[in-house]
């Protein structure tokens, strides 16, 4: 029979500073090592099915002799039952890394769905929008939240203060809260339904945008004041004044003109296809271009430099308010946009054009599901006659004059 260690005082195994292992009984198979550093600790030797096991039980003084005999009858127990408390500790330890990994709050998520979409993002102002919503609305009350708590009463306390005083940014919001949850869900973050859905949901909650939202058209010139403008417009010098002309030739967002490049135009074949990641419906776009706008293009300075056709500065992409300053400097309340507006009062006031070819001169989807699965072409050619038409309309003249606001 193994000898039975001597039951320590507490007293002395505090005084136990040599270096090795130290049977302190109490509890067979109970020791304090002392390293050569000096520190010490408890460690339970006993045997837990056919291996020797070494099982610590915390550092001294730290943990007490009286906690050590306790710790270690605990262990014994365990082992008495088929439990290896190495094994379990092992298991625990495991389980609560992944619990760890799996607890990312609100912030975390969104900033991981971010950098996972970004990429996809046409727009280089979707991320900025994205990241400065969340930042004002949603993180003051969820962006240390976990996750996976994130209820229908937080969502709906960052989306009611402005639901009907800010709607369309609220309404972006809630569609951005809804994804990154999705997101979450799907990544094992959290689980059940979506607190930020709206089908069935949300829009029990609050009231539809469409009904709150006031439609704000952006400023726009009248048809019959296009000529004057036009003759006005083409006076003035500047690449920003030509760009503006462009875009208005071509019924074209500011943002496809400003970011057009030589590369896009056929001079021959009189088109300009605009690529699918500037345009907003994310897919490409074919623009006949009129005599006037293939005269204009050819009076246009060259870079050595850069493939742009509108450059500013340091030949870098004029500004987004390039177009809006010149005709700010003209005195007339509208906006460069408003002459898309223009045009399609045009089209279907003064023409017999039919809709779809003007819709798809504005590079509009149409919205007629069974009239767009039939609709395959872009009808290039009827839109190139109409494209000629409306240039000649421009250059027109006019009976009413020209009245800057």
């Amino acid at each position: 029979m193994a000898k039975k260690a001597k039951e320590l005082t507490a007293l002395e195994v505090g005084r136990l500073k040599e270096q090795g292992h130290h049977a302190v009984g109490g509890v067979a198979g109970l020791y304090l090592y002392v390293l050569d550093t000096g520190a010490r600790s408890w460690v339970l030797r006993t045997m837990v099915g056919d291996k020797r096991r070494h099982i610590g039980l915390g550092g001294f003084p730290e943990i007490t002799l009286a906690m050590a005999r306790e710790k270690a009858r605990v262990a014994k127990d365990s082992v008495a039952q088929g439990i290896d408390p190495i094994a379990e500790r092992a298991a625990a330890a495991s389980r609560l890394k992944a619990q760890q990994a799996s607890q990312i709050t609100f912030e975390s998520a969104a900033t991981a769905y971010i950098e996972v979409h970004e990429s996809s993002w046409k727009n280089p102002k979707h991320r900025a929008q994205w990241t400065s919503t969340l930042q004002t609305y949603a993180y003051p009350h969820i962006g240390s939240l976990l996750v996976r708590d994130v209820e229908q009463e937080h969502v709906l306390k960052i989306l009611e203060p402005i639901w009907t005083t800010k709607t369309e940014t609220a309404a972006r919001l809630r569609g951005r809260i809804e994804s990154i949850l999705d997101w979450a869900t799907v990544r094992k973050y959290r689980s059940g339904e979506n607190p930020a859905r709206w089908r069935g949901h949300l829009d029990q909650l609050l009231a539809a945008p469409s009904k709150i939202q006031k439609v704000v058209s952006h400023r726009a010139l009248s048809v019959k004041e296009m000529s004057c403008f036009m003759a006005n417009l083409r006076a003035r010098d500047g690449i920003a004044a030509r760009a503006l002309e462009f875009a208005i030739l071509c019924a074209a967002r500011s943002g496809e003109v400003r970011g057009a490049c030589w590369s896009e135009i056929d001079l021959e074949a009189a088109v300009w296809t605009v690529p699918a990641e500037r345009m907003k419906a994310g897919r490409e776009h074919q623009v006949p271009l009129s005599t006037a706008a293939l005269t204009l293009l050819k009076a246009l300075p060259v870079s050595a430099s850069s493939d742009l056709i509108f450059f500013g500065l340091r030949e870098q992409p004029l500004s987004d308010m390039a177009l809006t300053a010149v005709m700010r400097r003209m005195g007339v309340d509208a906006v460069p946009h408003g002459f898309r507006s223009t045009f399609r009062d045009w089209a279907g006031d003064c023409t017999n054009y039919p809709r779809d070819v003007a819709e798809f001169a504005l590079a509009h989807t149409l919205t007629n599901a069974v009239e767009a699965a039939y609709r395959r072409g872009s009808a290039l050619e009827k839109r190139r006659q109409m494209m000629e038409d409306w240039a000649i309309y421009c250059a027109g003249t006019s009976s009413e004059k020209f009245h800057p606001a």
